[in-house]
C-alpha cells in the first residue's frame, strides 16, 4: 500500500457537498444500458487538464481537455504554481464535460483511473485529490496510473498489438526505451541521463527567440523548431551526435543544447545581432539540431532492437516498435525511426498525434487494461499518494 506523503496535505480537497452538487449537475441520458466495463480517466500530470470515458472494447465515449499551452508559452516555460491553479479552476468542468459527452451516469462507471506518477507535484496533487473525493462519493474502485505506462499502452487502443513490443517514449519531460512484456511488465532498456528531447528543443527555440518569429509566434518550442527546420540547411553546422561510443541504449541531450548555445552566440557575434533578436541562420540551426536529435534517437533505438533480438526477447521477423509522446509527432524524427524499423524488420507504429500528447483517453485505456488484467485496482484508497519524480516502474 502506498503511504500518504506529507506534501499531499497541502492541497485543498473539494468539500463533500461540492462533489455531490457536481455529480447532480452532470447531464446524462437515462435508460441507457452499458454492458461493457467503463473507466473514467483523469490526467493532470503537467499542464493539460484532461478526462475521458473509455469502455473495454476501446470505444471513447466522451472526452474533454483544457490546454494551458498558451499561458505557459507567454511565460517562456511551465510555472508549476500557475499550472496548479489552472488545474484547480478547470478540473471539475473537464470531468463533467467528459461524463456528459459520454451520456452515462457516474454510477455506471466501473472505476476511476488517475495519473499519480511521474509529473509535477503541484499538478498531480490536484488530479489525485479530486479523484479520491470522487471515488469515495461514488463507492467505485480507484486505479492509480503511471503516466509512462499509459503512453506505452495507448497503441493497443488504436492498433491490434500483442506483447512483447519495444516502445520509445519521447516528450518534453521524458525519454525512455523499454520492452513491454505485459500490462505492467516493462524491461527498461535505456533512458535520458539528463534532460528530455522535447525540453532540449524547447530551450533551443527559446534561445533562438522563435516566439518573435512571425511564423512561429503561436507554436510550442518543438513545433517551431520542426516548422523552421523545413526551410533550413542541416549540413551548415558540424555537430556530432551524443554518446557515440557509449555501449548502452541511454540518451543525453544537454551536450547538444550547450553546443547549440555556443553556435548561436557565435552567429550573434558574426551577424551583429543582440540576444533576443532573430538570426538569419535560425532555420539552419533548427534544421541541424532537429537532425542530430533524430540521429541520436534512431541510433540508440536501433541498438535496443538489435539487443532484444539477439536475446530472443523480440520476434525476429514481425516485431513492433511503438513511438509515442509529444516529440513523436515530429515527422522528421518519425521518418528517421521508420528507417530503423525497416532496417530491423520491425513495424513502426505511432498513436495519432492527439494521443501522443497528454490526454485523458490514454489514462482511461490504461485503467481498462489494468481492470481486465486485475492489476492495481484499489477498493481502499486510504494512504494513496502521488510520486512526482519516479520515472521507473
Amino acid at each position: 500500500m502506498l503511504v500518504l506523503s506529507k506534501t499531499a496535505r497541502i492541497f485543498s480537497k473539494p468539500r463533500k457537498r461540492e462533489v455531490r452538487g457536481f455529480l447532480r449537475s452532470i447531464n446524462f441520458r437515462p435508460g441507457t444500458l452499458f454492458l461493457h466495463k467503463l473507466v473514467l480517466g483523469i490526467e493532470t500530470s503537467c499542464d493539460d487538464t484532461a478526462a475521458a470515458v473509455v469502455d473495454d472494447t476501446g470505444n471513447v465515449l466522451g472526452e474533454a481537455i483544457h490546454s494551458q499551452t498558451e499561458v505557459h508559452l507567454k511565460a517562456g516555460g511551465i510555472i508549476p504554481p500557475v499550472a496548479q491553479q489552472l488545474h484547480k479552476e478547470n478540473i471539475q468542468r473537464i470531468v463533467e464535460d467528459a461524463l456528459s459527452a459520454s451520456r452515462i451516469s457516474p454510477s455506471e462507471l466501473s472505476a476511476v483511473a488517475t495519473t499519480i506518477k511521474p509529473g509535477l507535484a503541484l499538478s498531480l496533487g490536484v488530479g489525485l485529490s479530486f479523484s479520491l473525493q470522487l471515488v469515495n462519493q461514488l463507492k467505485k474502485p480507484f486505479i492509480p496510473i503511471h503516466h509512462m505506462e499509459a503512453h506505452a499502452l495507448t497503441i493497443r487502443l488504436t492498433h491490434k498489438v500483442e506483447f512483447p513490443f519495444i516502445v520509445l517514449l519521447i516528450s518534453g519531460g521524458h525519454c525512455l526505451l523499454a520492452l513491454v512484456q505485459g500490462v505492467s511488465d516493462f524491461l527498461l532498456l535505456g533512458k535520458s541521463l539528463d534532460i528530455a528531447p522535447g525540453d532540449m528543443l524547447d530551450k533551443v527555440a527559446r534561445r533562438l527567440s522563435l516566439i518573435k518569429h512571425p511564423e512561429c509566434s503561436t507554436m510550442s518550442g518543438g513545433r517551431a523548431i520542426e516548422h523552421l527546420a523545413k526551410q533550413g540547411n542541416r549540413w551548415l553546422f558540424d555537430i556530432n551526435p551524443p554518446m557515440q561510443n557509449a555501449k548502452n541504449c541511454d540518451f543525453s541531450f544537454t551536450g547538444l543544447q550547450h553546443i547549440t548555445d555556443k553556435i548561436i552566440m557565435q552567429k550573434e557575434r558574426e551577424e551583429g545581432v543582440e540576444k533576443g533578436q532573430i538570426l538569419s541562420s535560425a532555420a539552419d540551426i533548427a534544421a541541424a539540431v532537429q537532425h542530430i536529435t533524430a540521429c541520436h534517437l534512431a541510433k540508440r533505438t536501433h541498438r535496443a532492437i538489435l539487443f532484444c533480438k539477439q536475446k530472443n526477447l523480440l520476434s525476429q521477423t514481425n516485431a513492433v516498435l511503438v513511438v509515442s509522446g509529444g516529440v513523436a509527432s515530429n515527422l522528421y524524427i518519425r521518418r528517421a525511426l521508420e528507417i530503423v524499423a525497416n532496417a530491423t524488420q520491425c513495424t513502426l507504429l505511432c498513436p495519432p498525434p492527439r494521443l501522443c500528447t497528454d490526454n485523458g483517453i490514454m489514462i482511461a485505456w490504461n485503467g481498462i487494461e489494468r481492470l481486465r488484467a486485475g492489476l492495481g485496482i484499489l477498493h481502499d484508497v486510504e494512504g494513496i499518494r502521488y510520486e512526482p519524480k519516479n520515472l521507473s516502474k
